[in-house]
């Protein structure tokens, strides 16, 4: 396709997203995570297909801005307390698997004729499972919240955790590989890193939180900061010579104690979304389908170790661990595939240098094969999972008997979102009705203050949406929001709707607007707290006159009796 048809970069970046749109679509039909069409949009897009209509420069830039802001997501909701909740399965499980997939990946690529460097690249980039993919996929599933679930994203946490470390030691061996005094520089480096974590511990400390806690008078400032913040940490860990996306993760960690976090979190997520797609986008473009052809044998031959090898791997260390055969065949399919981290660890060793363009087409293919796949893999995993049962007691001990020591989320008749005043008195009087309440607030202070209690709560931001997924919806009969604020009732119910909720819906509102916006969305009740409180207050008034009047009333006849009485005893 000539250039002369895309004049200028808008015209061009147009037509990628209508592209993006088209092809995005079709793979939703297919049941596939949008990463596999963008990178076939990349493809067709790209110098292998319809010639060069992509901007190399522009997409570039908003490919590392998306980067960024992905490792920043990654840093922000990094949730060191599940890995504490799920204990030694989390850790076990996911440096098990790092380690067993590294050590027989590698043998394996250079069992297929590559180089040490690239087939310990190719080795490692097949050790990452996709948190995005997975977290989305078990979340429509409405698996989040099962044990299985939870265990798969305690590991993927130990597992990006990981892949932060590998691509710090990957940039400061590229970095002090350019020097011939490659002791001095490794050093250096370290000096840098601890110079640059002391630095940022201090600003945690004493900085950041003040500051947010100004910035908080306008949201939109606060997340422009947070935007500013994790590239401007990427810049200083590239200039120090570690990488942006190392700087962008530590940006991340040093906003993940504010109370700011999941308002940051939530609102950068379809910004990170839609400039990952220019990353994807680039990575097809840089794909030729000439080399891909040439390695169809050996990414058919690592695809089948990752789907195969992955999951079994997760299924013999849950099984040693004391857990059923079940859970550890749900939760091993879920690092059957590999991860968006990946093929941003086999870029990075591109632009360092270690690797060539054909070590990149090869995990990118592997990474297309083994997405396509364990997505249908997860999607049907009951079904498969009652197929291969009789054959799956090989991973299972004689007495299972880890699982009686897990505790699942507590049952509630009724999910509450809002603890605050309101919403705290109309929980004490559902509990006085003897229903089970769990408590959901964005304010970690009524959340530690209901649990010093003993009343179960949960913090999360309605407005997320991925977080209703975690909670116990299958067991509730109504969900209540006593948020006064309408765009977060109307996520919060889009939420429930898209995972399925069975029971009641019930959504504060402030205004007889917000109130038919909100019935003609799906809720089942509206609650107006000012008009039920105004008529609870009148009805008390009412009754108090009522109760007054029947005194007067009372009164009157029993001094008309005395007086009657006294004419009685005095005839004259």
């Amino acid at each position: 396709m000539p250039e002369a048809l895309f004049g200028n970069v808008f015209q061009q970046l147009v037509i990628l997203l209508l592209m993006a749109a088209a092809i995005g679509t079709f793979a939703i039909l297919l049941k596939q995570p949008l990463i596999v069409g963008y990178i076939l949009v990349g493809i067709l897009a790209g110098p292998s297909v319809l010639g060069r209509v992509i901007p190399r420069d522009e997409v570039d830039l908003l490919a590392k801005i998306g980067i960024a802001l992905l490792l920043f997501v990654v840093g922000l909701r990094l949730d060191l307390h599940l890995i504490r909740t799920m204990g030694r399965v989390a850790l076990a499980t996911g440096l098990g698997q790092v380690i067993f997939t590294s050590l027989v990946g590698y043998f394996l690529a250079v069992a297929l004729g590559m180089e040490p460097v690239a087939a310990l690249y190719v080795c490692v980039a097949l050790t990452f499972s996709s948190t995005i993919i997975i977290v989305k996929l078990l979340s429509d599933k409405r698996e989040i919240d099962t044990l299985h679930g939870r265990i798969a994203v305690g590991f993927l946490i130990v597992q990006d955790i990981v892949v932060v470390l590998v691509m710090i030691g990957l940039s400061a061996y590229g970095f002090a590989g350019a020097s011939d005094q490659l002791g001095y520089t490794l050093l250096l480096l370290l000096l840098k890193g601890a110079a640059l974590l002391a630095g940022i511990a201090l600003l945690m400390r004493y900085v950041l939180p003040s500051l947010l806690h100004y910035m908080a008078r306008s949201l939109e400032l606060v997340v422009l900061f947070a935007i500013a913040w994790a590239l401007f940490l990427a810049i200083l860990g590239d200039t120090l010579g570690f990488s942006k996306e190392v700087g962008a993760f530590l940006a991340g960690i040093s906003l993940a104690s504010t109370r700011y976090r999941e308002a940051i979190g939530t609102r950068l997520v379809s910004l990170r979304d839609f400039l990952l797609l220019f990353f994807f986008i680039d990575l097809g473009a840089q794909l030729d389908l000439k080399l891909l052809g040439l390695q169809i044998g050996p990414s058919l031959v690592l695809s089948l170790f990752v789907l195969v090898g992955n999951p079994l791997i997760v299924m013999v260390i849950m099984g040693i661990m004391g857990y059923r055969k079940r859970t550890g065949f749900l939760a091993g399919l879920t690092v059957a595939q590999i991860s968006e981290f990946s093929l941003i660890l086999a870029a990075l060793g591109v632009s360092l240098g270690h690797i060539g363009p054909e070590a990149l087409g090869l995990v990118t293919l592997v990474g297309l094969i083994t997405i396509c796949l364990s997505t249908y893999l997860i999607l049907y995993s009951q079904p498969i999972y009652q197929r291969l049962a009789p054959w799956l007691s090989l991973f299972e001990r004689r007495v299972p008997f880890r699982e009686k020591e897990e505790v699942a989320a507590p049952a509630a008749d009724v999910i509450l979102f809002g603890l605050g005043r309101y919403g705290n008195h109309l929980a004490r009087h559902l509990m006085e009705q003897k229903l089970k309440i769990l408590g959901v607030d964005y304010d970690r202070q009524l959340v530690a203050a209901w649990q010093r209690e003993g009343l179960p709560a949960r913090y999360g931001d309605a407005e997320d949406p991925e977080f209703p997924a975690t909670l116990p919806l299958g067991q509730a009969q109504w969900v209540v929001s006593t948020i006064p604020q309408l765009d977060v009732n109307l996520s919060l119910l889009d939420a429930l709707q898209h995972n399925g909720f069975p029971g009641r819906k019930a959504f504060t509102a402030h205004s007889r607007r917000d109130a038919e916006i909100l019935q003609d969305s799906g809720a089942d009740l509206i609650l107006t707290p000012f008009a039920h409180a105004a008529r609870e207050a009148a009805e008390i008034l009412m009754e108090e006159t009522c109760i007054e009047e029947s005194c007067l009333r009372q009164e009157e006849p029993q001094a008309t009796a005395e007086e009657g009485e006294g004419e009685r005893k005095d005839p004259g």
